[in-house]
């Protein structure tokens, strides 16, 4: 079984290698598929001159679109039977992958999602916890299921799903649609306990209130619409 990470990236000069060092690490048969979202931090030029192995490949945007932009351009690209989301911080562990792997290898699952709140974790901020039990429950009451994460970064998914996923969005709302198009197939999610390490707004987080509502006004969307 081969595995396609794809990595979004954008602003990502402190952490990048240091991750991607994390991901070659793994003991999988896999390819690494980088999206560079036009970064302005040098990323983008540290990109250029990397040098990259031969199951490596990176595309780079020529403006800035969002995480769901980044990731519509990596799924274009897959050439693997399951593809893994990869974040370009330090916020989660590559060794879970093999986690992750274990009910698809035991023909449990072809959606696994890592969650941040059954697992080993550093403490989120209140306000970012209370944002995302809203959320998932929001998920859970729309599409009758009982997921404790639905916003994690880390979902391991069969690339025949994602190569026939339609995805719109744009922004970090593309996690709320790919739930939402992945439960209205019928298909369950399997979830395991995942390590997570949220870093601070001086460390580089992105994601803010703003994003918050337009996750919600994904999930009623695509509750209705494909």
């Amino acid at each position: 079984m081969k595995i396609s990470v794809v990595m979004p990236v954008f602003n990502e000069i402190q952490t990048l290698e240091e991750i991607l060092e994390k991901v070659r690490a793994v003991d999988l048969d896999k390819e690494i598929i980088i999206v560079d979202d036009c970064s302005t931090d040098g990323t983008r030029e540290l990109l250029q001159k990397m040098t990259l192995r031969d199951n490596e490949r990176v595309f780079f945007h020529e403006k800035n679109m969002g995480k769901g932009a980044a990731l519509r351009t990596g799924f274009q690209q897959v050439g693997g039977d399951y593809v893994m989301i990869q974040d370009a911080d330090l916020e989660y562990d590559p060794q879970d992958y093999h986690r992750m792997l274990k009910p698809v290898q035991e023909g449990k699952a072809r959606v696994v999602y890592g969650s941040r709140f059954i697992g080993e974790r550093r403490n989120l901020f209140l306000h970012h916890w209370v944002g995302n039990r809203f959320l998932t429950l929001m998920a859970n009451l729309l599409f009758n299921t009982t997921l404790s994460d639905m916003e994690t970064c880390y979902k391991l998914i069969d690339a025949k799903i994602i190569k026939a996923m339609k995805i719109k969005s744009n922004k970090f709302e593309v996690e709320p649609e790919m739930t939402a198009k992945i439960l209205k197939q019928k298909i369950r999610i399997y979830e395991v306990p995942i390590s997570y390490y949220g870093r601070e707004y001086t460390e580089g987080k992105k994601i803010t209130w703003r994003d918050g509502i337009s996750a919600v006004l994904a999930l009623l969307k695509y509750r209705i619409m494909d």
